[in-house]
């Protein structure tokens, strides 16, 4: 069973920084297949950042060149460093695992965290 606990939200003004954590236990890893997602109330949830299933990063283009995500294996721990942050990056953002079956990332197949808010006003 795969535990998430992210951390590291808050509010922050436009332009600002935030970095979240993702502390990741039982039987998981974050070197693959694991990413960050985000939602606001009445709408879905959408893909931010995430490590596929050969080590890769992606981006949504809505974050790329401002959001980075990395990892540390030691740790167990994803984090997304969030730069330039813009009032629409404002979300309940999530750490999902295990996100791929058969080497294929795959939504419906991720442990997700319990969220953390993130706001950025104007």
């Amino acid at each position: 069973q795969v535990q998430l606990q992210e951390s590291g939200g808050g509010s922050v003004q436009y332009g600002g920084s935030l970095r979240l954590s993702c502390a990741a236990s039982g039987d998981t890893s974050v070197s693959s297949c694991m990413g960050w997602f985000r939602q606001v109330p009445g709408e879905e949830r959408e893909h931010v950042a995430a490590i596929g299933a050969d080590g890769a990063p992606r981006y949504a283009d809505s974050v790329k060149g401002r959001f980075t995500i990395s990892q540390d294996n030691a740790k167990n721990t994803l984090y997304l460093q969030m730069d330039s942050l813009k009032p629409e990056d404002t979300a309940m953002y999530y750490c999902a695992a295990d996100c791929c079956i058969g080497g294929t990332w795959y939504s419906g197949a991720c442990s997700w965290g319990q969220g953390t808010q993130v706001t950025v006003s104007s």
